[in-house]
């Protein structure tokens, strides 16, 4: 086992839950330089809301992207295009990652702006 291979069977887990709740899943994914948001439908058959790093909207506003600044501005970005697309309620999956840093600030910047994860 390597640090990839636990960490995709920590999100299977977490995956296999949210889908017994039948949630619309707020999912997030970084690399070292980027960070991507992206709200699933309970199914997970339709993407009802996404945004990153790479849009254009943010690359304007911050000076680097991967860092904790650039994922709180992707967590309001994805939480205004969430709002619109009617959804307010979300199980949050971390995609395996730890709560931490980049990951926590992406969720708290969702919450902030009226999300319930």
């Amino acid at each position: 086992m390597n640090k990839k291979s636990t960490r995709i069977r920590r999100a299977q887990r977490t995956r296999a839950r949210i889908r017994q709740n039948g949630d619309n899943r707020l999912c997030v994914h970084k690399t070292p330089r980027h960070m991507y948001a992206q709200i699933i439908a309970p199914d997970g058959s339709k993407v009802v809301a996404s945004a990153s790093t790479l849009d254009k909207e943010i690359r304007g506003k911050v000076k680097y992207t991967g860092n904790v600044e650039a994922a709180s501005v992707v967590g309001k970005l994805i939480a205004k295009r969430a709002k619109k697309a009617g959804v307010t309620k979300v199980a949050f999956d971390r995609s395996g990652f730890k709560y931490h840093g980049r990951v926590k600030a992406l969720a708290d910047a969702a919450r902030e702006q009226g999300m319930e994860l």
